[in-house]
């Protein structure tokens, strides 16, 4: 079988420039820098179209999911993953619901960046203060579904659960093992919505999906190094500038 053309959607230069490096991203996020993978979200959608790039991203974070947690498996905080799960499954059902009613992702991204703004914000200012954010069921709740809505959206949760964790001050390595397994489990449970429900993901999405791994295997090796040589401060403050950049698309 040749992959080559069985994969070829035909693009252009800077589109596999744009793709290529959105690989990349994918892959240092899930294994150094969560969030950053929001600057390829855009890159996707310009090249594949909003709705179905969504299904040419899933499988390429999926794989990167797993080296995520097999890399950082001793480092998760289960007791944050739990809770989040459930209330992200009803973030899929109210996609799923509101997307009869869309004709545009734009007031979705949006919507998501002034969550993230507002989130970081609140996080300041407590930080300055001295004090504890919440940690009671309606705040498991807001960002449990708010990450399952916009993962399910437009795979745009990064920023998100950036918040989340940054609020609950976890040390860079359970920052990212934590994050590694609550994507992983969300994301494979996408898969079949995606191929059922949707209809995004196809024979021609997943062999383009398969070209792309070597880019991905880049990321993850530039992200676990980037975990390496940073310090937790060092890190946190990284993950802030990521997440504000990553709000400031939202509302590109």
């Amino acid at each position: 079988m040749n992959w080559f053309n069985l994969a070829s959607y035909q693009l252009e230069f800077w589109q596999w420039a744009g793709v290529i490096f959105g690989c990349i991203c994918f892959g240092i996020s899930k294994t150094g820098l969560n969030g950053i993978s929001i600057l390829a979200v855009p890159l996707f959608a310009l090249v594949f179209g909003a709705r179905e790039s969504t299904g040419v991203v899933l499988p390429l974070i999926c794989f990167a999911d797993l080296f995520a947690v097999i890399y950082y498996r001793r480092h998760a905080e289960w007791k944050y993953i739990w809770p989040l799960i459930p209330w992200a499954l009803a973030g899929f059902a109210l996609a799923l619901g509101m997307d009869h009613f869309i004709s545009t992702d734009r007031g979705f991204k949006i919507l998501i960046g002034l969550c993230v703004a507002a989130g970081l914000g609140v996080m300041i200012w407590n930080e300055r203060r001295g004090a504890e954010l919440p940690s009671g069921l309606w705040f498991f709740a807001l960002f449990g579904v708010l990450g399952g809505f916009s993962t399910m959206i437009g795979n745009a949760a990064g920023p998100i659960l950036s918040v989340f964790l940054l609020a609950v001050r976890l040390p860079k390595e359970s920052f990212v093992g934590t994050a590694g397994w609550f994507f992983l489990i969300v994301n494979y449970l996408k898969i079949p919505l995606q191929t059922l429900v949707w209809h995004n993901i196809s024979r021609q999405s997943l062999a383009f999906d398969l070209m792309m791994i070597p880019f991905i295997l880049l990321g993850i090796g530039l992200g676990i190094l980037f975990v390496k040589k940073v310090s937790n401060k060092q890190y946190r403050i990284a993950v802030y500038v990521v997440t504000l950049i990553s709000a400031g698309l939202l509302f590109a």
